[in-house]
């Protein structure tokens, strides 16, 4: 994790994620909040997985809490998330996934449809979470 003092901003790394393979962080914790990047179903190795959008979502989630897990953050303290589908026909599929991980917690969400995403995936999600 490094640190900018005079900002009082610090990065989170994990490996249990796919790194960042751009000038960005796969999160920065601000104050009393963490922000994550938009994470894609990559596994920490840098593969995308196979299957369609269930199996996708899954795995960005699991990138998600890993990275939140990372930052001394949880799930369960997800405070906001932004959801890329490449097709809103995927919408109630994502749900069911989404739901699985989320339990009972709702945060706040927009869910937008994009023409395409980094390596022709289905879904891409990124949150911010209270510390």
């Amino acid at each position: 994790m490094s640190t900018n003092t005079s900002l009082n901003l610090s990065s989170v790394v994990t490996e249990d994620a796919p790194g960042a393979i751009g000038p960005y962080s796969q999160a920065i914790k601000a104050g009393p909040f963490v922000f994550l990047s938009g994470f894609i179903p990559l596994s920490p190795g840098g593969t995308v997985v196979e299957g369609g959008i269930e199996e996708q979502t899954a795995q960005v989630l699991k990138n998600v809490k890993a990275v939140l897990d990372a930052s001394g953050s949880r799930l369960d303290r997800v405070v906001k998330t932004t959801v890329f589908l490449k097709s809103m026909d995927d919408f109630a599929s994502l749900n069911k996934v989404y739901t699985e991980f989320f339990g009972t917690h709702k945060p706040a969400r927009s869910t937008v449809e994009v023409s395409r995403l980094p390596r022709d995936v289905l879904v891409k999600i990124e949150c911010v979470a209270a510390l």
